[in-house]
């Protein structure tokens, strides 16, 4: 299934990057979806190339009753995003993954961070895939809009957080 989502933050590309990198921030949203946070790491330096990696438990009552059957209450997702160095602008890239553990289901996805003069567009653009014979298909169906939905609540809780701080 294809997953395409955007939205626009009022607010330049290094203080976006610094909210989604921010561990209280990561944890909040966690919380905010009925999940936790497991663990967060950034290795390297977030104004360069860097790597996060963030593990989640999250709920599944929001998937499918047939779903539910084969994954349980809970899953631990777990989702890595290998940033690039920003460019001349300030715009950022990300190469993202999220696998959720016993289950065959795969995130592929690029996030961009494009610089808008003191805007920052969030794009997000990948595929959700599951291998599971005769329900894979409409599993990853029912995951795509959600993380597709979850992208936008993560710009309205970043807006959100911003100015609150």
């Amino acid at each position: 299934m294809a997953l395409n989502a955007s939205t626009t933050l009022p607010y330049d590309t290094t203080t976006v990057l610094g909210v989604f990198t921010d561990e209280g921030f990561v944890r909040h949203m966690s919380e905010y979806v009925g999940g936790s946070l497991e663990s967060l790491t950034v290795d390297g330096d977030t104004a360069g190339a860097f790597t996060l990696t963030a593990v989640r438990t999250m709920p599944t009552h929001r998937l499918p009753d047939m779903a539910r059957k084969f994954v349980g209450e809970t899953l631990s997702v777990t989702q890595i995003e290998h940033w690039e160095a920003p460019d001349a602008a300030g715009s950022r890239q990300a190469a993202l993954t999220m696998t959720v553990a016993g289950v065959p289901l795969n995130v592929t996805a690029v996030q961009r961070l494009v610089a808008q003069g003191t805007e920052t567009v969030v794009d997000l653009q990948g595929t959700v895939s599951s291998s599971i014979p005769f329900l894979g298909g409409k599993i990853a169906g029912a995951a795509e809009p959600m993380i597709g939905k979850a992208l936008n609540v993560q710009a309205a809780e970043a807006r959100k957080w911003l100015e609150n701080r």
